[in-house]
């Protein structure tokens, strides 16, 4: 232990350690200052100690060597340092996940909930529908909106799924085509053809429960699809004078129901002659 304590009081002396220990022939005037060090703090030290303590110092005993670097030590550093490194780590994990969940619901939730809506929607679409006319629509419509989440263009399919949620209300509505009572009939002098005439039957559509319901239909002259609980069907003028004779003969139109629209089917079965043509203001 004596030997360790001079090593270390020799450790301690920097300038003694580096001018004495130049040179072999100098151990006597080093054993002579480490004497005067010990008898300075009232400490007997044989000189067989203080020997040992001097060639310890010269061997390198009792001195710690770190060991070289390596994949061993480079581990040991690791774990010896986990408290700091480990802090830092899951730091940038919870940002990480952070970072990931912002991600998935503000990109992929959507996107998922989209393909999902597409399919559902197109799948209740062919269910329900007894219209070949209805079931190819709704396949090319399905087309695009998958073609279009392929691509990532979300938007495009959105548009695609509104389109085929219409279908899918056309398909499910139900209602009869009732001739108007106060204005029965319209007929209109077309700009191409000043010398012809268009006429047209005023028809609402009326639910099971009697109410007058609002359906989209295209204007003709405008060529916009507009939701109306009135429009005119453009007939013959030999129809158009049929149904006129009807109302004039007692103020009642006897046979006032134009056509009849079941759910599955796009377009209503008409009990009048028709083109389909429509018009959605006539004042």
């Amino acid at each position: 232990m004596l030997a360790m304590d001079v090593v270390d009081t020799l450790r301690h002396r920097e300038r003694l350690v580096e001018a004495e220990l130049a040179s072999e022939g100098r151990d006597e005037a080093m054993l002579e200052s480490l004497r005067s060090i010990y008898a300075s703090q009232g400490i007997a030290v044989s000189d067989a100690v203080l020997q040992q303590g001097v060639a310890a110092l010269r061997e390198g005993r009792f001195v710690y060597s770190p060991p070289a670097r390596g994949p061993g030590t480079r581990w040991a550093y690791a774990y010896v340092n986990r408290g700091r490194w480990g802090k830092l780590l899951l730091a940038i994990v919870v940002v990480a996940a952070m970072l990931f969940l912002g991600y998935d619901s503000l990109v992929r939730a959507p996107h998922r909930a989209l393909v999902k809506d597409v399919g559902t929607v197109y799948a209740e679409v062919v269910a329900r529908s007894q219209d070949p006319a209805a079931t190819r629509q709704a396949d090319t419509l399905h087309g695009v909106a998958t073609t279009a989440l392929a691509k990532g263009d979300d938007r495009a399919a959105r548009t695609t799924l509104a389109s085929l949620k219409s279908l899918q209300e056309t398909l499910a509505s139900s209602y009869v085509l009732r001739i108007a009572s106060d204005t029965t009939g319209v007929w209109r002098v077309p700009d191409l053809n000043p010398d012809a005439a268009n006429y047209y039957i005023i028809v609402e559509p009326v639910d099971r429960n009697g109410r007058n319901i609002a359906v989209s239909v295209i204007n003709e002259e405008t060529g916009a699809a507009e939701s109306v609980k009135r429009f005119g069907l453009r007939v013959s003028e030999a129809t158009f004078e049929a149904i006129k004779a009807d109302k004039l003969d007692d103020g009642i139109i006897q046979n006032d129901v134009f056509g009849e629209k079941s759910a599955g089917y796009l377009q209503p079965v008409y009990r009048f002659d028709t083109t389909g043509a429509a018009i959605t203001s006539w004042d």
